[in-house]
């Protein structure tokens, strides 16, 4: 795989000429290099969600009581849709898709269509599943006071402490960056602060906040 500064050309490896690829799936999510790579691995997230959500349906679409389906949503789809969150550069555009996706799924469980026209905070009462914006940004605040209070010289640590050289800057609106909306909750020295378990505790329900408000 490479990025746009580098010329394509053959890859060999004892012989053996390698595959050059846009992206690849590893450890479960896709990798590329391309700026809004994330959007991809939503969709793709949201495909498995329903996926697991459809081998479900007839649990779904039984009479048990609503509370052991919210436990069955919660612990066998809610996972699938947000594997790998913790490494995710959010947007309001991500999280807005992945709520909309979780809606359905929400109606699709009380057995009721958009045309009924019943509003989000009256289904969201009903089923009482996690919102999935909640436990995206919950993920990921924590990952990130994971990584801050690393000591051991980890491959995770040094990739937000790296600084690229200094090159032309591309025209138009900088990238979203994976820190940003850290950065926006906790300031520029956020690192510092995550290192400190109890500061970082005390910034979490804002964070958790900001993309959960429109939810």
């Amino acid at each position: 795989m490479l990025n746009n500064l580098i010329v394509p050309g053959q890859v060999t490896v004892d012989g053996s000429i390698l595959e050059t690829v846009k992206e690849y799936t590893y450890l479960g999510q896709i990798v590329q290099l391309d700026r809004n790579s994330f959007e991809k691995e939503i969709d793709r997230r949201i495909q498995l969600g329903w996926g697991a959500f459809g081998k479900l349906r007839r649990v779904f679409s039984s009479p048990i009581p609503q509370c052991l389906k919210t436990k069955v949503f919660d612990q066998c789809v809610l996972p699938v849709m947000t594997y790998g969150a913790e490494t995710w550069t959010l947007t309001a555009r991500l999280i807005h898709k992945l709520q909309v996706a979780q809606r359905a799924m929400e109606r699709a469980m009380l057995g009721i269509s958009l045309r009924d026209k019943i509003r989000n905070e009256v289904i969201r009462q009903r089923t009482k599943v996690t919102d999935i914006a909640f436990r995206v940004s919950v993920l990921k605040w924590q990952w990130a006071g994971h990584v801050c209070r690393r000591t051991d010289g980890r491959w995770s640590r040094k990739v937000l402490e790296w600084r690229p050289r200094v090159g032309k800057r591309s025209v138009g609106r900088p990238p979203t960056r994976w820190s940003d909306d850290l950065r926006k909750v906790a300031g520029i020295d956020w690192m510092r602060k995550a290192e400190n378990r109890k500061s970082w505790r005390c910034l979490k329900e804002a964070y958790v906040q900001q993309w959960t408000h429109n939810g």
